[in-house]
């Protein structure tokens, strides 16, 4: 699968590097403003108390 997206990917190596990180950046983001809050809405954790 990463061998087929680095031969889709134009340029040179130094573009292929900067264009990879730009869409790590932008599918981390989406994780964090979309998914990760509605998944929230269906994991719950357990209510734990520490005691002395």
């Amino acid at each position: 699968m990463y061998g087929a997206l680095w031969r889709v990917l134009p340029g040179a190596v130094w573009l292929k590097l900067l264009i990879l990180l730009i869409l790590l950046v932008a599918v981390l983001a989406a994780c964090v403003t979309w998914v990760f809050p509605w998944a929230q809405e269906y994991v719950f954790p357990q209510d734990v108390t520490v005691t002395q």
